[in-house]
């Protein structure tokens, strides 16, 4: 991808009285309203409104934009402040968001029940652990990495470990949820986060020095799109960063999202790593989220979405450093991806909800299987042929290796399983009448 146009000078254009009176009329109008927050690279491709050039229009935007502007405590390499404003786009987003994903919203029905949570629970880091180490070049098929996660087997090469220590990231943000961010902790997940990944196995858990040369660039035609601040910087602004995502020194208030958000994009922009950054990143945006108490975070995977379309997040990146760094552009992008992961969610939820009535209309009465029975009976009957282990149904649920065992054997004594030894461990796979029997 090429870095975005630059829009011309703000400045320049307030030194042009005949422009400006023009553009002022126009703004007195409610001409210069958005519906997108455009950048000027899209912009200049526009047909402006009638009797403005595009310049100008794109002068009347910025005069709107200018006006409500918060700076935060980052700055760029030129010591200029990130700031944001907030539109009635980012308002609605953050209402759903609050309505949805934090404070003490009720429980979704499904996650209710502590089995299903732990399986939802489970889901989500997986699926975090593997489109996160994708987004970051790891090159393996879900199936495969869902499988070494819920199995535990020792990662096979360099993209399975990518998600492994994903995975290990993860579950360690959940264990610091409740604690402030230092840069101690930081260095300890870039750790976990590249074990045995870096080409450099001593840059694991330490800041790039002056002489290692990072840049962010193009895979494919090697422009350099974003050259991060100097080594000798990075102590400083990676603890000017904690102070702002643990909410101190600081009098005004930013929606805990919006600190979340902006987090994750000083993160970036830093790049204090070698490599593992957007990883790193990824990471600390969902210890902020947790932090401020969006416990349904838990259960869903912003990388998911991103990796659907690495080209708009890059560009969300390149828009605001190209903007006199306006971080709507970044913001407004992660509001749509989070939006679309809580539907996504809830959509999932619904699934596993009616799934659930249906199976269980099937079977009311008998008394026959348990919740994590269930699960499995309808998983073997939606893929025919897939091979269950103890040590899978154990991880699936989290629950303790007896008892998985115990689950698995039961439905072979039913006559629902059937097994077969591989090495010291039992394979389970489904009768091949197991539709018949169900509906017995």
């Amino acid at each position: 991808m090429k870095i975005p146009r630059r829009p011309p000078s703000f400045s320049g254009f307030l030194q042009k009285k005949n422009n400006m009176t023009k553009v002022l009329e126009f703004v007195m109008k409610g001409g210069h309203e958005e519906e997108k927050y455009r950048h000027w690279d899209t912009l200049r491709h526009l047909t402006p409104p009638e009797g403005l050039t595009s310049e100008e229009w794109w002068y009347a935007i910025k005069l709107k934009r200018q006006g409500n502007r918060k700076a935060v405590s980052l700055v760029d390499s030129d010591k200029k402040p990130f700031s944001f404003a907030l539109t009635d786009n980012i308002l609605t987003s953050l209402h759903k968001i609050d309505l949805h994903m934090g404070g003490g919203i009720s429980l979704p029905d499904p996650i209710t029940n502590p089995q299903i949570r732990n399986e939802f629970l489970v889901r989500s880091l997986m699926e975090e652990a593997i489109t996160s180490s994708q987004l970051e070049g790891a090159s393996t098929t879900r199936i495969i990495a869902k499988k070494m996660l819920k199995s535990k087997r020792a990662p096979r090469d360099k993209n399975e470990r990518m998600i492994y220590n994903n995975y290990l990231a993860m579950e360690r943000i959940r264990d610091i949820k409740d604690s402030d961010i230092t840069i101690d902790t930081i260095l300890e997940l870039h750790r976990i986060v590249t074990d045995s990944t870096l080409e450099d196995p001593t840059a694991a858990g330490r800041f790039r020095y002056p002489d290692e040369r990072v840049v962010v660039e193009d895979v494919t035609t090697r422009e350099v799109l974003h050259y991060p601040p100097l080594a000798d910087e990075l102590n400083e602004r990676v603890s000017i960063l904690c102070d702002f995502a643990n909410e101190k020194k600081s009098k005004m208030f930013i929606h805990p999202v919006l600190r979340a958000i902006v987090v994750h994009f000083g993160f970036s922009y830093i790049h204090p790593f070698t490599d593992g950054n957007g990883r790193t990143a990824r990471a600390l945006f969902y210890w902020s989220m947790l932090r401020s108490k969006y416990w349904l975070f838990e259960f869903i995977s912003i990388s998911e979405f991103l990796l659907k379309a690495p080209v708009k997040y890059a560009r969300s990146f390149l828009y605001t450093e190209t903007d006199d760094n306006d971080l709507n552009y970044f913001i407004s992008y992660q509001l749509e991806i989070i939006n679309h992961a809580l539907d996504s969610l809830y959509v999932h939820i619904k699934k596993k909800s009616d799934e659930s009535q249906l199976f269980e209309s099937k079977l009311k009465n008998t008394h026959l299987f348990n919740y994590r029975q269930e699960q499995l009976l309808m998983h073997a009957l939606k893929h025919p042929g897939t091979k269950y282990t103890v040590q899978e149904h154990k991880n699936s649920f989290r629950i303790a290796y007896d008892t998985a065992r115990n689950d698995l054997l039961d439905l072979e004594k039913k006559g629902f399983l059937n097994h077969e030894k591989r090495g010291n461990a039992y394979v389970f796979f489904a009768s091949p009448n197991i539709s018949s029997l169900i509906s017995k």
